[in-house]
């Protein structure tokens, strides 16, 4: 017997990662769209598909995420809500899919540490799957592999992330994660040289505890790219990865779908899933 396809609600379904993800939900086939999220008046009511592009799906934009999470708890089986909102309420919609029964999947950045731990708690009391992802790109984790290799040998090490200017927070999630992989050796990075002073303040960028410098560039024409830069004497080893369509993010969403069904708690990083 074929198992029923896993249902699907997406949160933020008219955003631009939210129609890539219906998208890629409407060409799968082991994967069914039950509830679409929007916060715009204009558009409740119409059919998803339509709206983004993909053709009619007969799922109605709603603004009522209580009410969705509801009747996807009731699916045959285990349903799913992938999530691109916005920080301010990321927490409180994965807290609400957790109590429904929902599996979380995060693609919203922000979260604070403090945050991430409540809902790993969570999580675990409920027994339910819970993925946080800073970024769904498979070359974001190679990129972070090799970066991890590369900090074993290199003592000094920036961090520069570029984005759109609609990214609400900086600096991005996938920096963190990256300068926090980098400081599980246990060294401390960029010892001084000399006693800098910055003539604008941020000039030199946030720091982390281990001395990592991460800079946030915003500006109309990007999506999303980041370099790791390791310097020594004589040598500069860079690391780039530059996104130019976010259908490249899909095969990681779709991953991360199937995967939290198999989860009883939370989960930060695409790589533990890979």
């Amino acid at each position: 017997m074929t198992q029923a396809p896993i249902p699907v609600v997406v949160n933020g379904a008219t955003g631009k990662m939210g129609r890539e993800t219906i998208k890629a939900i409407a060409a799968s086939r082991d994967i069914t769209l039950v509830g679409a999220l929007a916060r715009n008046p204009e558009l409740i009511g119409q059919d998803v598909g339509e709206i983004v592009g993909c053709g009619p799906l007969e799922v109605p934009i709603l603004n009522d995420m209580q009410g969705t999470l509801a009747l996807a708890s009731q699916e045959k089986q285990p349903a799913v809500m992938v999530d691109f909102t916005h920080p301010d309420v990321v927490y409180e919609n994965a807290r609400a899919a957790i109590a429904y029964g929902v599996r979380p999947v995060i693609g919203t950045t922000g979260l604070s540490a403090e945050q991430l731990n409540d809902l790993a708690d969570f999580a675990d009391k409920a027994s339910i799957g819970c993925l946080v992802i800073p970024n769904f790109s498979i070359g974001v984790v190679l990129m972070q592999q090799a970066a991890v290799q590369a900090s074993r040998y290199f003592d000094h090490v920036e961090i520069i992330e570029l984005h759109h200017n609609q990214k609400a927070d900086a600096p991005s999630g996938t920096a963190i994660q990256t300068a926090q992989l980098l400081a599980e050796f246990g060294k401390a990075f960029n010892p001084p040289t000399v006693h800098e002073t910055e003539k604008l303040p941020g000039a030199r960028g946030s720091q982390t505890e281990d001395g990592i410098r991460i800079h946030s560039v915003r500006l109309p024409g990007l999506i999303a790219h980041q370099e790791v830069i390791f310097g020594a004497p004589g040598q500069v080893y860079t690391l780039r990865h530059d996104t130019s369509d976010r259908a490249s993010y899909m095969p990681g969403v779709l991953l991360c779908i199937r995967k939290v069904l198999e989860l009883k708690s939370l989960v930060y990083g695409l790589e533990k899933l890979l």
